[in-house]
């Protein structure tokens, strides 16, 4: 196996979460991370976030993740062979005011990795921009878009229900 310094941030979500999914914990990788795997690497995020399904206890975690050579400095677990580093958000996960309906399994060399559905990752991205005007977010939504297969119908009707399709119709046709 690769060592964790060469591996990409795919890659080491991947072994997290199957080692995780191993000892019992179960988490899905969500954020800015989703965006540097769904963009083939076009934007990179250092932060992996993690959503708990249910409450874990941070000793295990925190015991767990030390195996893999992760220590914790705050509320991150970093890695001294590696820039990445791992958070823990507390659930439950969604985008916006909803749950997320989908989550996807991808394969990688270092194990299986379950994550928001690009349709979820930009809707996740939309929201950063529609409630902070954050345009890097708009910009990283627009990545995903090009690169995967996106329900523009769903995230469309997101838009409405978080009370901003004025905003969504002004940008949905770079989203096209």
């Amino acid at each position: 196996m690769k060592a964790i310094g060469e591996m990409s941030a795919g890659e080491l979500a991947a072994l997290v979460y199957s080692y995780l999914k191993e000892h019992g914990i179960e988490v899905v990788l969500s954020g800015g991370a989703c965006v540097t795997i769904y963009s083939q690497n076009k934007y990179i995020s250092q932060d992996l976030d993690f959503i708990e399904y249910g409450i874990i206890s941070r000793r295990k975690l925190k015991n767990l993740l030390s195996k893999l050579g992760f220590f914790e400095e705050r509320r991150y677990f970093k890695h001294p062979e590696t820039g990445f580093f791992l958070e823990f958000p507390t659930g439950p996960l969604a985008v916006g005011r909803e749950p997320v309906k989908e989550t996807v399994l991808l394969h990688f060399s270092t194990g299986v990795l379950r994550i928001i559905s690009p349709t979820d990752c930009v809707k996740d991205r939309l929201a950063a921009y529609y409630h902070w005007g954050d345009r890097q977010s708009l910009e990283q939504a627009v990545m995903v878009v090009k690169d995967n297969l996106v329900d523009l119908k769903e995230v469309e009707r997101w838009s409405e229900a978080e009370g901003k399709l004025a905003q969504f119709q002004k940008v949905k046709n770079l989203l096209t």
